[in-house]
C-alpha cells in the first residue's frame, strides 16, 4: 500500500503539485487511521493532505480520478469502481463457466455453437471432467478472485515500469512485459501441453485458458493506457518543453507561441525565486569582527552588540535594444518576455526596439497584452532596412544621458549593417558610460565575421558576447545578469 501512496506522490508531483517527503509520511500515517476501505473518506484524506490551493485541489482531482480509476488494491471485488470494469470481470466468469459456446475456439468436443439443450447438458457433464489448470497465472486467471487479479497486474505493472511510459507506440511493449511479468509463459506452455493431449477435458482446458488469456490481453492493453494517459501526458508535456527550450526561436510555428510563453513564465518565476532575496543585515550569518570591536570598544572589549557581514544587492537597471527585423523578431519577442515576466526583481526595464530608426517601447509592453505589443511593435519598427549606425545614433542622441555605472545595456540582433557605417564609437561610448554591454547575437559564431555582419566591430566594445537563439541561452543569460547584479 505504502508503494502505490509513492506512487501517486510521484503523479502529483510531475503534475507540478508540490508534495515533500514529510508531507508523504503524514499521508502515510494519515492512511494508517482511516483506512483505504471508504474510497470517499480516503480521497479526502489525501486531498487535506497532499493539495494546498484551489490550483493543486483541482489539479489532485484530475490525478486521483485517473490514477484509481483502476480497481486496484484499495477495493474489494464488487465494492464499487469503474463499472465497465465490473462487466470485463463478469464476462471472465460467464465464459468460464461454459455458458458462452459460441465463443469458444474449435476442436474436438467443442461444440458447433447451436445453442440446443442436449449439447449445454453435454457441456455440464464436461465441465465436471475439465481438469484444473496448473500455471500460476492460468489458476488466477480460472480460480483467483478478481481483486488478487487486479492486484498481480498492478505489481505486474510496477515491477515493468509501465509509469515510464512515454508515446502511445510503447502501448504494445508494455502490454506484452506486464503479462510476461503476470506468468504468460507458463500459461502458453500450458495450454500447448493440454491442446496436444487427447483427453477431451483437457482440451476444453486449453479453450477456457485461452479465453481468459485474450481477455487478460485487452484488459492489461486497456490498464496500460490508462497508466500513458496518466503518466504520458506529464512526461510528453516535459519532453515538448525540454525540446521547446533547445530548439531554434526562428524556427517556432505560430502555433507553439502559447507553449513557449508558458515555459518562459515557469523560467521567470524560477529565475524570481532564486534572485528575489535581498541579502540584508540579520542576527546571523558571518560575523564582522572589524564592526563587532569597534563598536563594543565603548564596552571594554565585552561583546554586546554583534555586527554580521551583509552584501548590498543593487536590483539591475536594464536598458533592451531589440532588433525586430526579419527572422531576428522572434528572438526579441522572447527576451522582451522574459524581462517583463523579471518585473518583480528587475522593476527598471526600458526597451527599445528597431530596424533603422530606434523607438521606445517601454510603456507599450506594460500597458498591452504581450501580442498586442508585439504586433504593434513590428508594424512600427519592424519594416525599415536594418541600419545599426542609425539605431546607435538614436540611442546617443535620446538615451545617452540616461546611462551610468549602474546600468546594464543589452543589444539583441545580428549585427548585419547592409554595409552601412557601423558607428562602434558610439557603442564604445556605451560601453565605458554603462556597467556592462551584452550582445546577444541569434547566429552561430562562424557567421559573425561573414558578409555585412559587423560583428567585428562591434565585439570588442561590448563587455560579453553571446550566441543566443533558444530559450536555454535567454535563461542563461538573464540569470547571469541577475547573479552579478550586485
Amino acid at each position: 500500500m505504502e508503494k502505490t501512496i509513492v506512487d501517486f506522490v510521484k503523479v502529483l508531483r510531475t503534475a507540478e503539485v508540490k508534495v515533500s517527503p514529510a508531507e508523504t509520511l503524514d499521508v502515510m500515517a494519515g492512511i494508517e487511521f482511516v483506512g483505504y476501505e471508504d474510497r470517499a473518506l480516503f480521497k479526502n484524506t489525501l486531498s487535506m493532505l497532499l493539495a494546498k490551493n484551489p490550483e493543486e485541489k483541482e489539479t489532485f482531482e484530475t490525478c486521483f480520478e485517473k490514477f484509481f480509476t483502476f480497481d486496484d488494491v484499495m477495493q474489494a471485488p464488487g465494492s464499487g469502481g469503474n463499472p465497465d470494469d465490473t462487466q470485463d470481470s463478469d464476462a471472465f466468469e460467464d465464459e468460464n463457466s461454459g455458458n458462452n459456446p459460441q465463443g469458444q475456439p474449435g476442436g474436438k468436443g467443442s461444440g458447433q455453437g447451436s445453442g440446443n439443450a442436449s449439447e449445454a447438458a453435454d457441456e455440464a457433464h464436461d465441465d465436471e471432467e475439465t481438469p484444473q489448470p496448473t500455471s500460476a497465472l492460468g489458476q488466477l486467471l480460472l480460480q483467483g478472485s478478481r481483486s488478487d487479479l487486479m492486484v498481480a497486474m498492478a505489481e505486474a505493472g510496477r515491477a515493468v515500469e509501465v509509469n515510464q511510459i512515454v508515446v502511445f507506440t510503447q502501448k504494445g511493449l508494455y502490454t506484452r512485459k506486464i503479462m510476461d511479468q503476470m506468468g504468460l509463459k507458463g500459461l502458453q506452455e500450458e495450454i500447448t501441453e493440454r491442446q496436444e493431449a487427447g483427453d477431451r477435458g483437457q482440451q476444453r482446458l486449453a479453450g477456457k485458458l485461452k479465453r481468459a488469456r485474450d481477455q487478460l490481453r485487452d484488459q492489461v492493453r486497456d490498464y496500460v493506457e490508462k497508466q500513458f494517459f496518466l503518466h504520458a501526458d506529464e512526461h510528453g508535456k516535459q519532453l515538448r518543453e525540454e525540446l521547446l527550450k533547445k530548439v531554434k526561436l526562428s524556427n517556432l510555428e505560430k502555433r507553439n507561441h502559447k507553449d513557449v510563453q508558458e515555459i518562459v513564465f515557469k523560467m521567470a518565476k524560477k529565475l524570481v525565486s532564486i534572485h528575489s532575496k535581498r541579502r540584508k543585515t540579520h542576527k546571523r550569518g558571518q560575523l564582522d569582527i572589524r564592526k563587532t570591536l569597534r563598536h563594543n570598544m565603548q564596552y571594554d572589549g565585552v561583546f554586546f552588540d554583534l555586527k554580521w557581514k551583509s552584501i548590498k544587492v543593487d536590483r539591475p537597471k536594464v536598458m533592451c535594444i531589440c532588433d525586430v527585423s526579419g527572422s531576428v523578431s522572434n528572438y526579441s519577442r522572447f527576451l522582451l518576455m522574459f524581462l517583463y515576466s523579471l518585473a518583480e526583481i528587475i522593476p527598471k526595464v526600458r526597451s527599445f526596439a528597431f530596424s533603422s530608426d530606434l523607438g521606445e517601447v517601454t510603456r507599450l509592453f506594460q500597458n498591452s497584452n504581450l501580442e498586442d505589443a508585439m504586433a504593434k511593435t513590428m508594424r512600427d519598427y519592424g519594416n525599415g532596412s536594418t541600419d545599426y549606425g542609425q539605431m546607435l545614433e538614436d540611442f546617443k542622441r535620446n538615451c545617452m544621458d540616461d546611462v551610468d555605472n549602474k546600468t546594464t545595456i543589452i543589444i539583441l540582433g545580428d549585427a548585419r549593417n547592409n554595409h552601412g557605417d557601423p558607428k562602434a564609437e558610439i557603442l564604445r561610448e556605451m560601453y565605458e558610460k554603462s556597467k556592462r554591454v551584452i550582445w546577444l547575437n541569434p547566429e552561430p559564431r562562424s557567421n559573425w565575421l561573414v558578409g555585412d555582419a559587423e560583428m567585428k566591430k562591434y565585439g570588442p566594445n561590448c563587455h560579453q558576447t553571446e550566441v543566443c537563439n533558444s530559450l536555454t541561452h535567454l535563461e542563461r543569460v538573464v540569470s547571469n545578469l541577475l547573479k552579478y547584479a550586485a
